[in-house]
């Protein structure tokens, strides 16, 4: 079996990944924007809108708002994930390529995300702005480290997890919104919901792509993020006077104790993602690319009789962002 290079793997795939521009991304000219879905000053109802909006979010469990809070300081770090996508490719020798494409394609998509959200929560009169943008700021001064280094087979693996979880975060945190009476709320974040879910889509088609090219070094990839686990962009977050990450266990204790992301979930996930490359059924595999399959095949009920043990913790913390 002739071993192909991971530069030989990426230049292949980038008429590909520029094919799927039109295909998992939409126009700028139509795509919703922050002023679709928000009270906006030029209107002459705009108070009145503005005070319904804060009347709606005043209901908001501590919980949720915690949680949505950290969902959006995640949004709004993208120039993190901007430059570290823009790396992974194996050359980059300045051209025009689908890959560069891609990612500015997806960061401007991405971008309305942290937008609209910062927005809405600076509306809602429960947020302390300055303590949350200092959490922000902290997080793209930490960076994160994920996993990947610059190899794109682990990145993809990573982006296609990834972006379905967030995914199921904003998608939760609208079902509960709409409970708590904030349809609004609700509405924004299944706007972002539906973005992901596009992104999702289309990183797994990266990954199918590869694995019918190099479904070997896509295998192993696949073993040794699942080895590392995949951690959050946000895991290095944290408050003013907080050790690197601390802030990121209590919102993740939050997402837990709600129900909005759980450890259920990423089985579910990882679960979603071996049905969908058919990972049972891939052939030309090494002895070690085997050998990885046969890990991953297994995560998923190892992975369950530990989430069985998880209980979710009380809460406990107080965030700086939320006023009490």
């Amino acid at each position: 079996m002739k071993k192909i290079s991971k530069v030989e793997v990426m230049h292949h795939l980038e008429k590909e990944i520029l094919n799927a521009i039109p295909l998992y991304l939409k126009p700028v000219e139509t795509i919703w924007q922050s002023a679709d879905l928000l009270p906006q000053s030029d209107n002459e109802a705009f108070f009145d809108h503005f005070k319904e909006l804060q009347a709606k979010a005043s209901n908001l469990s501590y919980d949720l708002l915690a949680v949505l809070i950290g969902d959006t300081i995640t949004e709004e770090v993208l120039p993190t994930y901007e430059t570290w996508l823009s790396l992974i490719h194996p050359v980059n020798d300045g051209t025009e390529g689908g890959w560069s494409q891609w990612v500015r394609a997806w960061t401007s998509e991405e971008n309305r995300h942290g937008d609209v959200l910062n927005k809405y929560l600076y509306l809602s009169g429960r947020v302390n702005m300055r303590e949350m943008e200092i959490s922000t700021q902290h997080l793209l001064t930490d960076g994160f480290d994920i996993g990947t280094a610059r190899d794109p087979y682990r990145s993809f693996i990573y982006t296609s997890f990834q972006e379905l979880a967030t995914n199921l975060s904003h998608r939760r945190v609208a079902q509960f919104a709409k409970q708590e009476g904030d349809d609004l709320l609700a509405k924004i974040c299944g706007h972002v919901a539906s973005d992901e879910a596009r992104h999702a889509t289309a990183y797994k088609s990266f990954v199918s792509w590869i694995f019918e090219i190099d479904p070997n070094q896509m295998m192993i990839a696949f073993e040794d993020m699942m080895r590392r686990n995949i951690v959050m962009p946000a895991h290095f977050l944290r408050e003013k006077g907080l050790a690197k990450g601390e802030s990121f266990r209590h919102f993740s204790e939050a997402a837990q104790r709600l129900g909005v992301y759980t450890a259920t979930d990423y089985i579910n996930i990882l679960s979603s993602l071996i049905k969908e490359w058919k990972i049972d059924a891939i052939n030309n595999l090494t002895e070690n690319g085997e050998k990885a399959r046969d890990y991953i095949m297994m995560l998923p009920s190892r992975l369950s009789k530990l989430a069985e043990r998880i209980s979710p913790q009380p809460s406990s913390h107080k965030f700086s962002w939320i006023y009490t």
